[in-house]
């Protein structure tokens, strides 16, 4: 095969499945609200069920549902008829896949949702099987052939699973009105969890805050700058609000007489840059960078008044940036 005719059979596979994704959400209907309903109104855990290439699908859907705040887990169908079945509890939900419906690895967990009226959902291409008489919900597959021009391997099938997994778990996190703070709880790792982040996490506290009232002498100004070595010094108000603040620019812009004026005639009124405690790291970052000018420090303030500090190493050595 040519190189030509490689990218060509690559092409026609995206295709083929992406057409199918289409389709798939246009069939969306009231049984997949159904189905969402059932999930959020579970007592207990999300159960993903399913054999072959069905259950490798399932692996990942109860992945996402736990990730996105949702308890799951998944069970083997063949291992729940040796055991695993008492993982299941009335209190449950139950979602099996399959593209024929008619695994028969499926029989005993369908035979169990049945005796202990567990409610199940079921992902499948043809309602009439077994798996979708059994089931309280189907979603159906779309209509769609599989990518393979030849062979029927899973292909088109699967990614339509994943995709209505992935629907069912987005659908089920924005009722719940999962926030991306949640995430980060099941997130602390890696670039993702570092992004996730917020900056009371990252911040300096009070001890290292590099602050004077308005009416400091710029002597006294300086040497609070040269000890805290922030490059910066916020200035507070009477009431502890933050009412500006004094940088390397300020000072040099007033280097004539600078040491007769005090630091509320010096400072730059604002600032026009500060975060809240709670705001994501990434955020945070975000706002560092944003013109005019960029900034490499930002003071953390909560109800006017300044709580923490944080500079943009703190943020390169979580792996923010």
């Amino acid at each position: 095969m040519s190189q030509f005719d490689t990218i060509a059979v690559g092409r026609r596979v995206l295709t083929v499945e992406s057409e199918a994704l289409v389709a798939q959400a246009a069939a969306l209907d009231d049984a997949f609200a159904t189905a969402v309903n059932l999930l959020f109104n579970a007592k207990g855990r999300i159960i993903c069920t399913g054999m072959g290439k069905s259950g490798h699908v399932a692996r990942k859907i109860a992945a996402t549902f736990a990730s996105t705040g949702s308890s799951a887990f998944f069970v083997h169908p063949a291992e729940a008829s040796h055991g695993d079945l008492g993982m299941i509890t009335q209190d449950d939900v139950v979602v099996g896949l399959s593209k024929s419906g008619e695994a028969k690895e499926l029989a005993d967990i369908l035979a169990y949702t049945k005796r202990f009226g567990i409610p199940l959902i079921a992902i499948t291409a043809q309602p009439g099987s077994a798996l979708g008489r059994s089931a309280d919900v189907v979603l159906q597959l779309a209509d769609a052939r599989e990518a393979t021009a030849e062979v029927n391997a899973p292909t088109t099938s699967t990614t339509l699973q994943i995709a209505i997994g992935d629907a069912l778990a987005v659908s089920l996190l924005e009722r719940r009105g999962f926030k991306p703070q949640d995430f980060h709880v099941f997130h602390p790792g890696g670039k993702l969890g570092a992004m996730l982040r917020i900056v009371r996490d990252l911040m300096h506290g009070a001890d290292e805050l590099p602050l004077v009232s308005l009416d400091a002498s710029m002597r006294q100004t300086l040497l609070v700058m040269t000890e805290k070595r922030w490059g910066i010094v916020g200035v507070t108000d009477a009431d502890g609000r933050l009412v500006g603040a004094i940088s390397d620019g300020d000072l040099r812009r007033h280097i004539d007489g600078l040491l007769d004026h005090t630091a509320g005639e010096v400072m730059t009124p604002g600032p026009k840059k500060t975060v809240p405690p709670d705001m994501l790291a990434s955020e945070a970052l975000a706002r560092m960078s944003e013109p005019p000018p960029a900034v490499t420090v930002l003071f953390v303030v909560d109800d006017g008044k300044p709580v923490g500090i944080l500079h943009v190493h703190d943020l390169l050595r979580a792996g923010v940036m």
